[in-house]
This record gives structure tokens, sequence and C-alpha cells, in this order.
């Protein structure tokens, strides 16, 4: 028998997961170039070629014993030290190693921060539609997800319902941007207004709200958008950052948690996180990784690639009549299903060999997510089936 926890989640297993394992066997039926897949958000451009340089180099020049060895479980104090460094350039902080936390990818790092801050029966608002894994996580250290619905309009976070939520159990707010699955970056506006709305209500409660702030998509941002640095704005600020899409490293596992000065008790709450890490069953982050990271981080991908797919998939179907959410930012396009029930719709894309994720998978029901980081190449060959779509559903341009 599994555990009472588990159940739950292998009878609702990733939708996502499950289109991408549905792709697999498609196009084992119909050909690699007959299925137009949009269901995962595994980078497809290259890792920039300094990272596999930097890898021979690693292996080839220095001391293997520290290579793959284990480390203080924060992470290598050179690479703790680079990013805080070139951090502080770009967004003209003050951060040094020991705010730092090298963790196994995102997932990791969010995990260590709920861990270290949560209590049974703590309240974590986050804002719908958001990525499905956010309730587990929650969950995993016997909290409870309060969800925000969304404002259609911007999807910017709905502020007026969420401080309506904010009670006196709430301990952390979880927020992503750019974001998964709209692709909307929330602005310096947005994030002024809740921070003042998070001091009331810590004020108010006489204990901190932590801000968890989940950035795997920083740096992809289109059209010179500019990504707000959260902690600018609130003290109370945990980041969580994964060099899975910026580095299209998503298989090596490797990201960090930022925990600043300002961050109340923060001495407290770093030796926490740091010993989370370790107990989690992690230990550290992959070794190999970090001393990769600390040469290369500031590298990064070819943004462009994705920006001329957003541009060809968001044009084409606009075009066509299709209602989509246009991306500022990650790799996602958020489309309107032309009908109520966005499944049916998923379910008659498919018959066209096109594979999207229903927006339930996020909380967002009506809506349907592309990931548009596939090859050009897709995205042309997909635009014929996407338009037996819309002439399906009478959609006009």
């Amino acid at each position: 028998m599994i555990s009472e926890k588990m159940k739950p989640l292998v009878q609702n297993n990733s939708a996502i997961r499950a289109m991408f394992e549905e792709g697999t066997k498609m196009k084992a039926i119909y050909g690699e170039d007959n299925v137009y897949d949009f269901s995962l958000g595994n980078p497809n451009v290259p890792a920039p070629k300094e990272v596999k340089e930097a890898i021979f180099d690693i292996l080839e020049h220095e001391d293997p014993v520290k290579v793959h060895g284990y480390m203080n479980n924060a992470g290598f104090p050179e690479t703790r030290k680079a990013i805080a460094d070139s951090l502080n350039r770009r967004f003209g902080t003050k951060f040094h190693a020991e705010n730092l936390i090298m963790t196994v990818g995102a997932g990791s790092g969010l995990n260590i921060a709920l861990k270290t801050v949560l209590n049974p029966g703590d309240e974590v608002i986050t804002f719908a539609p958001y990525f499905v894994e956010y309730g587990a996580y929650v969950r995993n250290y016997d909290g409870n997800l309060v969800v925000v619905s969304p404002d259609t309009e911007t999807f910017q976070p709905n502020l007026a319902e969420f401080e309506k939520r904010l009670t006196s159990r709430t301990r952390a707010v979880i927020i992503n941007t750019p974001h998964n699955p709209t692709g909307v970056i929330y602005s310096e506006e947005t994030l002024k207004k809740l921070a003042a709305i998070l001091e009331k209500k810590q004020k108010e409660n006489g204990s901190p709200i932590f801000l968890i702030s989940d950035e795997p998509y920083r740096e992809l941002a289109y059209d010179g958008a500019v990504v707000p640095y959260v902690t600018k704005y609130y003290a109370n600020t945990i980041v969580g950052y994964s060099y899975s899409k910026s580095l299209s490293l998503p298989g090596e596992r490797i990201g960090y948690i930022l925990i600043p000065d300002e961050l109340e008790d923060s001495e407290n709450v770093i030796a926490a996180a740091t010993i989370a890490n370790r107990v989690s069953g992690a230990v550290n982050a992959p070794s190999l990784m970090q001393l990769v990271i600390a040469r290369c981080v500031d590298c990064k991908c070819d943004v462009g690639y994705y920006e001329r797919n957003r541009n060809a998939l968001y044009g084409g179907l606009k075009e066509m009549g299709f209602d989509c959410v246009k991306p500022q930012g990650a790799f996602y396009l958020w489309i309107k299903s032309p009908v109520p029930d966005e499944k049916e719709f998923v379910a008659k894309a498919k018959e066209q060999h096109i594979l999207v994720v229903p927006g339930s998978s996020f909380a967002g029901p009506g809506y349907v997510r592309a990931s548009y980081c596939v090859s050009y190449e897709t995205i042309e060959r997909s635009m014929p089936a996407f338009r037996k779509l819309a002439e399906f559903y009478g959609l006009k341009g």
C-alpha cells in the first residue's frame, strides 16, 4: 500500500508529462515531422559553447577529488561568490556568497525554502494560473495552498482578491515571473503594490510573511522587457533560480536560492535552509555543475531563437482568430480555448497531431498552454493543422 499523501499524486499524475509521453508514442506511429508537440517546457536551444568548454577544462585540469567530491552543503564558496557578484553587477544589489545556497534545480530550491519556513497548517498563497507542482511542494511540509483567481484581462496578480485571502495563517506567497504558463512579466507597479499589501499584513500579524520568487525564466524576456528584481521591493523575499532555461541545462539540475541579509532573522534562516538542503536527501547540488556555473555565470542561451518562435506561433494563431496572451517572457503561449471545456479542444487538437496542455493543469480552465521551445520548422509545419482547427471552430482572423 502506498502512503495517503501519495495517493492523490498518483491519481492526478502530471498532464504535462502524460502529454509528452503521448507525443513520443504518436511520433513512432506518424513520424517525427508529422506530430507537433508543444507540451513540455524542455529547451531545444543548445547550451552555450562556454558550458562545454568549461566541462572539458574542469575535468582535465582540476583536482578530480574536488570535482566529484562533497563540499559545504550550501555549495562551493567560489560558485556562490561568482553568482552574488554577477547579481550585484546586473541589479545594483549587495549580495555575498553567504546569501546563496546551491540547489538541485529550482524545484529543490522551492522545497528547501518551504521546509525552512513552514509549520503544519500554515497557508501559502499563489496566483492562478500556476505551476501545478506548487501544491505538492506546499503539502510536502503539511502546508495549505491558497489560490487567488486570475485577472484574465492582464494576467497580472489579482491584488484585490489577494488582500482578502491573507490571514493570520499566511506564512508565504509564491510568485513566478516571467510566468509559466502565461508568459507575463509582473510589472514594477504590481510588485510595489504587492509589497505594500504584505508589509501591512505582516505588521497586523506581528510575524513575517515570506515572498518566494520562482525565477527560472528570468533571462527569457522579449522586446526589451525588464524583469524587476523582487528583493528591491520587499525585504522578506527568497529568490529561487534555475539554470535549466537560461543555460539550457534542465537535466543537470542546478540552481540556487537566495536569502538576502535584509530578510528577518536572515542568519538563522540561511542556516536552517542549508540544513534543509542536506536533510532533504540531496545533500548538495551537483559538484561538476557548480564549478561550471562559476565560470559561465554571465552566459546566456540564444533568447533570439525563442523570440522568433514566439513571433511565429503567436502571430500565426492570432491571424487565424485564436485569442492568445502575447508572451513578454518565458517560452509559453497561453491560448483561450474556442469552447468552454478546454479538454475537448485539447482532444480535437490531438486529432490534428497537435499536443497542447489543458489549462486546468495550471488551475486555468478554459485555456491551453503551448510550449514554443521547439524547432522553428515544427511551428511552420504545424500551421496548416492549426488552420484546420480554426476552421472547425469557425474562427476568423
